[in-house]
């Protein structure tokens, strides 16, 4: 599955940015003509540690406890609030939040997060930010121990639904 651009002529354009006669602003995309479809998205985030640090962290040893519960709490959290995080956000009904947090390698955590809703709009915001704010939340759980843990690759791996379809990571 791959994801068809929204083009005007050669250029992409972009649908939170309309062009007034002075200049760019944002906007929110007008979604009240599109038709309710069930839409999903998977995000994921790492969490990169310093050789030996992720199994002591991971068997619940950090300076403030077991991290996964709390990091997959927050997530679900962030994730359900994100229109009041990302400005041209649509509210939405998430109708499913699926979070995991598990070892990947030696020495990293990787963060999942699956959104699902019925709606007009995409998930995708949705599932990006509980994917990094519950790594955030391992970052902070665990930053006592060494300041040189990483979060990298937040990243959409997959979604469904929509004009556009659906588009997996390759």
């Amino acid at each position: 599955m791959q994801k068809r651009s929204t083009k005007v002529g050669a250029r992409r354009v972009l649908s939170h940015v309309e062009t007034r006669a002075r200049g760019r602003r944002s906007r929110m995309v007008d979604v009240g003509k599109k038709p309710a479809e069930v839409r999903s998205a998977l995000a994921r985030a790492l969490v990169r540690f310093p050789a030996g640090l992720r199994d002591a962290v991971w068997k619940g040893a950090g300076p403030k406890g077991p991290i996964e519960e709390v990091a997959r709490c927050a997530g679900i959290l962030a994730a359900k609030r994100t229109s009041e995080l990302i400005p041209m956000c649509h509210p939405l009904a998430l109708e499913h939040l699926e979070l995991s947090v598990e070892p990947l390698g030696a020495d990293a955590l990787e963060v999942r997060c699956r959104a699902r809703t019925t709606g007009k709009t995409g998930v995708e915001m949705e599932a990006l930010t509980g994917a990094a704010v519950a790594a955030l939340t391992i970052y902070d759980m665990t930053k006592a121990l060494d300041k040189g843990i990483l979060i990298e690759r937040v990243e959409l791996l997959e979604k469904t639904g929509g004009k556009s379809g659906g588009w997996r990571r390759t």
